[in-house]
């Protein structure tokens, strides 16, 4: 038992360790973009973190090279504590920036940028720092940093970098960096909740995943420098600013994470040019990556129409973009505005700026929310309960399966809502018939459907149960200025791996609530399951 025990600990640590090796490679570039800016404290901040990073990866994976290749159990463990690792590492940066950063150099830098101090300064505590660290990589989008602009560069590109590399997965890129065959590649690959291959090899298809995504993020940069340009903020920033604006936002907006190098995130812009060229980018990161290939393959649109969680998906931003607008137009019908307004006069003949906004606060907010992005255009804490438990309800459930976003997934919320279905329909049929079902172009037989059934319901209700009770933690601790659906929002925000928020998250918030966020983010990222079977081989290990 014990040898079994040290097989199943040096294959855990082995992969672990290559997955702190690739985070190790993406410090080791952004210390070149520290270089670039000539910004010395934060390079020495990522020398030493990536060093520190590759020294504990490299040890761990010569140390343990021979060991075994991971089964499921073991793919979930390395799952759930390599993204924990990877959070806890990525922390360094954050924290050593922060620390190795003289005060007098921040506050220069924050000036510079026309603020008073520098938003450095709260990574110097370690939970903060963990929080960003956590945020980032799992595509959250909750931040520390109350105003970006005052961060170095490098921090900005850190912050950018680990939600781009994070969307896709830490597990996907390593397994095509590795490029290890066989089943342990697969079991790593599915540990991430991703079933569907576009190849039948493994690395193929995750190297495919990749080769679709830079392509995507070219033309996404090109699209926001246009779109930025473009804008009346846009217009009078440098070619150099706007570039590099351009770059974060299309990095976070196609890994639908959400961070941003600007004051107020794309509210800072007040432009529906960029929000508009935004929609598209979101949308494309909540669709799953074989129906991209199957579409730049066979370069046929009808791929979008016949898969269902990218039908679906497009029937429920329809759909709640237009429930949403209308909550939003009865809320300004009684309170005047959605607590900010653009100048738009070749409509104000026929609609005030107050309804325009309304609507559309709704379609970008909307769309940012069930792509799980987090990108904010509107201060949402202004918005009616309502309002806000639509978006909730967004958050909860997300995109599609196999894409870069979190919550519930449309093909498990889709699952569930057909079993419901199926198993009062079952109460009709005579003793004598075979209950089948219909689910994606499949037939199943009624034990198949069951035990479809079965699973998506079950992490459905942890889900859902890890949520009620976060919220009721929050909203004991959160302070009286917020409301249960204020804290409703923010623990889906969280646990969606979306980044919206009320105002609840940021560097005063109780230090309760921030590690609970931390948990949050993390169990939301990998859907609860490979968290709880790491929780038990912590207790009991991975024996039966």
């Amino acid at each position: 038992m014990d040898r079994t025990r040290s097989a199943d600990l040096a294959t855990i640590a082995r992969d672990v360790g290559s997955l702190l090796l690739i985070e190790a490679l993406v410090m080791t570039v952004s210390l070149g973009v520290a270089v670039a800016f000539r910004e010395w404290y934060a390079a020495l901040a990522f020398l030493v973190s990536g060093g520190v990073t590759a020294g504990v990866g490299g040890a761990a994976r010569i140390r343990f090279l021979d060991a075994p290749d991971p089964l499921t159990k073991h793919g979930m463990v390395i799952a759930a504590g390599g993204w924990f690792v990877t959070a806890l590492f990525g922390s360094l940066p954050f924290l050593l920036t922060a620390h190795f950063t003289p005060p007098s150099v921040a506050a220069a830098t924050a000036s510079a940028a026309g603020f008073e101090s520098s938003s450095l300064r709260y990574f110097r505590h370690p939970l903060h720092a963990m929080f960003e660290s956590m945020s980032g990589w799992t595509g959250s989008g909750l931040t520390m940093a109350v105003h970006e602009p005052t961060l170095p560069r490098t921090i900005q590109w850190w912050r950018s970098v680990i939600q781009w590399v994070g969307g896709v997965g830490v597990i996907v890129l390593t397994v095509a960096v590795l490029a290890r065959p066989g089943s342990g590649s697969y079991t790593l690959y599915e540990s991430e909740a991703r079933e569907r291959r576009i190849h039948p090899s493994i690395v193929s298809t995750v190297r495919t995943v990749w080769r679709i995504f830079l392509l995507y993020s070219v033309l996404a940069v090109a699209a926001m420098f246009v779109a930025i340009r473009l804008s009346a903020y846009g217009s009078d920033l440098s070619l150099f600013e706007a570039s590099w604006q351009a770059l974060n936002h299309a990095m976070t907006g196609l890994a639908t994470g959400g961070f941003s190098v600007t004051d107020n995130s794309i509210g800072t812009y007040n432009s529906p040019i960029v929000e508009g060229v935004l929609l598209p980018v979101m949308t494309l990161g909540a669709i799953a990556f074989p129906v991209h290939f199957a579409v730049l393959s066979n370069r046929e649109l009808d791929e979008l129409g016949s898969d269902l969680q990218t039908r679906w998906l497009f029937v429920l931003l329809a759909g709640g973009v237009v429930f949403l607008s209308v909550q939003n137009l009865l809320f300004v019908a009684g309170t005047g505005s959605l607590g900010r307004t653009v100048d738009l006069p070749f409509l104000g003949s026929y609609l005030s700026t107050a309804h325009v906004d309304a609507v559309r606060d709704a379609t970008f907010q909307f769309v940012s929310a069930l792509t799980c992005t987090g990108f904010q255009s509107s201060p949402i804490g202004d918005w009616s309960e309502g309002g806000k438990l639509v978006i909730s309800g967004a958050m909860v459930v997300g995109g599609a399966a196999g894409s870069t976003v979190g919550g519930i997934k449309i093909i498990r919320a889709y699952v569930i809502a057909k079993g419901i279905r199926w198993q009062f329909s079952r109460v009709f049929l005579p003793d004598t018939a075979v209950p089948t079902a219909r689910v994606d172009g499949r037939t199943l037989s009624g034990t198949e459907m069951s035990r479809e059934f079965g699973e998506a319901a079950i992490v459905g209700v942890l889900w859902l149960s890890l949520l009620a009770a976060s919220s009721l933690v929050l909203v004991n601790v959160a302070g009286p200025e917020f409301t249960y659906a204020d804290a409703l929002f923010e623990v889906a925000s969280a646990q969606g791996n979306v980044g919206l928020s009320t105002g609840i998250a940021g560097p005063s918030m109780h230090p309760l609530a921030e590690a609970m966020f931390i948990l949050n983010m993390w169990i939301g990222r990998l859907e609860i399951v490979p968290v709880l079977v790491f929780g038990r081989a912590l207790l009991f290990g991975l024996r039966p």
